[in-house]
């Protein structure tokens, strides 16, 4: 399989529908391959602990909503995941079953359908998906990025509320020492 850069459009609907995903009992991985050597790959397949299925399919166009590429519908409920603009251009032509979310809001919803696939060929796609996707974490030989990220974004934080009482201070005595005015920042 040809591995395509991504597009930023790509890029930006996959973290908004990952995060209108991203609940307690939901369990998502991104370009999961179907069965053991399959032609089909879905987007985005979430998994819950209720036993749905739901599958995702991101268009950024309407030459990839239209394009030869299979859309991989094989979930108790089916999405496409695309941008207003799109949405205004192909809504007419989505399937009544199939739901629609405008990055991390649905705007369409789905109807539950049976699986078209084995449950167990799922699960075990989405495992190997999952565990593709931890590997690649440890091997970049920094799996504690994310942490680290997430630390250094929260002494950024604090220090910019630091700088702000530092500016909101100076401006007082500014004010009361030279008459000086406000500007919010």
């Amino acid at each position: 399989m040809i591995k395509i850069a991504k597009t930023e459009l790509t890029l930006e609907l996959e973290r908004e529908i990952w995060s209108a995903t991203a609940k307690q009992g939901v369990f998502g991985c991104f370009e999961v391959t179907i069965g053991w050597f399959g032609e089909e790959r879905v987007d985005y397949l979430t998994y819950d602990t209720k036993g749905i299925w739901r599958c995702y399919e991101i268009k950024v166009s309407k030459s990839d909503f239209y394009s030869k590429a299979h859309n991989t519908f094989v979930g108790h409920y089916n999405y496409y995941v695309i941008t207003k603009e799109l949405y205004e251009q192909v809504k007419d032509e989505i399937p009544g079953h199939i739901g629609v979310y405008m990055g991390d809001s649905c705007v369409k919803r789905a109807k539950k359908q049976d699986l078209t696939i084995d449950e167990k060929i799922l699960k075990d796609s989405l495992i190997r998906s999952l565990y593709r996707e931890a590997e690649k974490v440890i091997k970049s030989e920094n799996p504690t990025v994310v942490e680290r990220l997430k630390r250094q974004a929260s002494r950024a934080e604090k220090e910019a509320k630091d700088y702000r009482h530092k500016y909101f201070d100076l401006m007082k005595i500014g004010q009361e020492k030279y008459g000086l005015r406000w500007h919010k920042v």
